[in-house]
């Protein structure tokens, strides 16, 4: 058995992670953090954990001694709170899954614009980007991981195909996402209460103003070898889990609906989470909910001559703990799926 370890397991993505781990046959779940409830057991803290997990609380600031408990780590911490944890772990020598954005950014120079200074500057630039339908083989190879943000899953996983045929120009990609307020986490803000947010959708972070920008371009260079350029608004969702992307690109040459959705099936017909849907129908929140699958769909504008990305994720699964866990199977040597195969929840 694996013993695992969750660093910053109470807020929304580390639960997540509790509840996916708790299936998993090879995984034992050894240790457990939370700085607002350090002592408390896990179902005490959350009922809904209340009989299937016996342990309690631990703080982060014991991780030096935790180390020596488990096998792989999970760091589900805050921005710029994770580097120092992290660092702490790896020179402990335990492979790590870092679900922050601390470590999936390359450069340090875009990295410092973005987010400030970095806790933990050796080790920037050393993980590998966990988006296993584009660096299975790293992955599987790796002891450090950078789990994606659930934006640039959304965005990444429909366009690469696309991107490394050469199909699309990489200055003209439009992108329209929309989240569930899940994915902002146990953030006390105005704008996340249920008075503010039900039968409300806005925009926020408009005009290239989202930190996931740098990771969507850094990632989609890679695969189109050019320079690439997003332009990226998101929205939020009065739902909790879910996200729903729309890409619009300009493509080198006339692409049919048809062509678009083969390239896609070629891409993806053999990836156990990606489905690419059949010509005609759109990719819907309530057929990903709580699942690791990510929904596709194509179409070709025939009167703008613009190629339209659709795709849907769960916040949560695919988009941040179910493709950590993806992550932790490869790095291990176990079935991709292991854990993760679940019908997502329905209605």
């Amino acid at each position: 058995m694996l013993r695992v370890g969750v660093i910053g397991a109470s807020g929304y993505t580390g639960l997540e992670l509790l509840r996916i781990l708790l299936r998993h046959p090879q995984v034992e779940l050894a240790a457990v953090t939370s700085e607002q409830r350090t002592g408390m057991g896990v179902g005490e803290a959350f009922p809904s954990l209340r009989g299937l997990l016996d342990l309690r609380f631990e703080s982060a600031a014991e991780v030096g001694s935790i180390a020596g408990r488990i096998d792989l780590a999970f760091t589900a911490l805050p921005h710029a709170t994770s580097a120092p944890v992290v660092a702490t772990l790896r020179r402990a020598g335990l492979p790590v899954i870092d679900l922050s954005a601390d470590f999936r950014l390359r450069d340090p120079l875009v990295y410092a614009r973005w987010y400030g200074d970095h806790g933990a500057p050796e080790l920037l630039g050393s993980a590998v980007y966990g988006l296993p339908e584009i660096h299975r083989e790293a992955i599987g190879k790796s002891d450090f991981v950078a789990a994606p943000g659930c934006y640039p899953t959304s965005v990444l996983i429909p366009l690469a195909p696309f991107l490394r045929a050469g199909l699309v120009e990489a200055t003209e990609i439009l992108v329209d996402s929309k989240s569930g307020v899940s994915g902002a986490g146990r953030t006390l803000a105005d704008g996340y209460l249920l008075a503010e947010l039900d039968s409300n959708v806005y925009a926020y972070k408009a005009g290239g103003a989202h930190r996931h920008v740098p990771e969507i371009e850094q990632e989609a260079a890679l695969l189109a070898g050019e320079e690439v350029r997003i332009g990226f608004v998101p929205h939020l969702l009065p739902v909790i889990r879910g996200m729903a992307t729309t890409i619009f690109v300009r493509t080198r040459r006339a692409l049919a609906t048809d062509e678009a959705l083969a390239c896609l099936r070629a891409a993806y017909d053999r990836e156990p989470f990606v489905r690419v849907l059949p010509k005609g129908e759109t990719p819907k929140l309530s057929s990903v909910r709580g699942s690791n699958f990510c929904d596709v769909g194509a179409v070709v504008d025939e009167r703008t001559g613009r190629l339209v990305l659709l795709s849907t994720i769960d916040n949560l699964g695919k988009g941040a703990s179910g493709q950590a866990v993806q992550c932790m199977n490869l790095l291990k040597g176990l079935p991709e799926t292991m854990g993760l195969i679940e019908a997502p929840l329905v209605p």
